[in-house]
């Protein structure tokens, strides 16, 4: 997008982490936002934030897994600002537990907000995107979209899926001369609450809850803040996909060097937490 000033941007999962610091990055740059989360408490507050700079926010409580919300939201973005031309499908869980420990019905959860909430985004926003001389899809996948890490194998696939969706699409967007620019993003470790509010499956426990944060909190050096301008340059300079801290760099080098093998790299790097998460 060569602007983003005047523009109206649709976030979802914007209460909290890179979705709320984005939302406040666009709000800067003099663009309007419709924004939703599952949390309304943290939405309020994001949209509080957001209007200090005297733009138009509209709020909206929606699970993006849930098709029937998401096309009441489409409606109401519609409703309020008659318009849409940045779509960033933020919104995002975690799930702890090995394969062999989790239930299907906790691995569709997952899959229900991580992957079709992308796709609900995508299939609904997207008619209203092409009808801009202007518009961009910003898809949020992560690191975890390079590389799968045992005990993410449910998280792992959420984003692997993000990541051949998006690709694929601006694939076929490009081919159909669309005006319309798809941009995956692959954070590494930021600092947002997502390891905190990570499910834990039934059969797991919550001591590996605790386990999980302290690594994940130790692993995480980079800002929602930070993630959001990485991610506006990206917009506005049409890149296809955008890495996200030191650490996605080196494991996205790492998977391209030993794309069988990085896994006993990674042992080496983690030790007793790679060891510890495939019990």
């Amino acid at each position: 997008m060569r602007t983003l000033t005047g523009a109206v941007a649709v976030i979802t999962g914007a209460g909290s982490g890179i979705g709320r610091a984005l939302a406040l990055r666009l709000a800067r740059e003099r663009c309007d936002l419709a924004i939703a989360d599952i949390d309304p408490a943290g939405l309020a507050e994001t949209a509080v934030k957001a209007r200090a700079s005297r733009i138009n926010v509209s709020t909206h409580t929606v699970d993006v897994a849930d098709r029937t919300a998401m096309t009441e939201f489409r409606d109401a973005v519609l409703r309020a600002h008659g318009r849409a031309n940045l779509l960033i499908n933020n919104a995002g869980v975690a799930l702890l537990g090995n394969v062999t420990e989790l239930t299907l019905d906790e691995i569709a959860w997952l899959m229900g907000v991580n992957f079709w909430g992308v796709v609900h985004g995508i299939k609904l926003f997207l008619p209203l995107l092409q009808q801009q001389a202007d518009a961009h899809i910003v898809n949020l996948s992560s690191v975890f979209g390079i590389i799968a890490p045992p005990g993410n194998a449910p998280y792992a696939a959420s984003k692997f899926a993000v990541r051949g969706l998006s690709e694929a699409l601006g694939h076929e967007l490009a081919l159909a001369h669309s005006r319309v620019k798809v941009t995956t993003v692959h954070p590494g470790g930021i600092r947002t609450p997502i390891a905190a509010r990570a499910r834990v499956g039934a059969t797991v426990g919550e001591a590996r809850r605790s386990d999980a944060v302290a690594r994940f909190d130790k692993m995480a050096r980079t800002s929602p803040e930070a993630a959001a301008e990485r991610i506006l340059r990206g917009i506005l300079a049409g890149e296809k996909r955008v890495l996200i801290g030191g650490d996605a760099r080196f494991l996205d080098a790492l998977q391209r060097l030993l794309p069988t093998r990085y896994g006993a790299v990674l042992q080496r790097l983690w030790g007793r937490d790679m060891r510890e998460s495939k019990r």
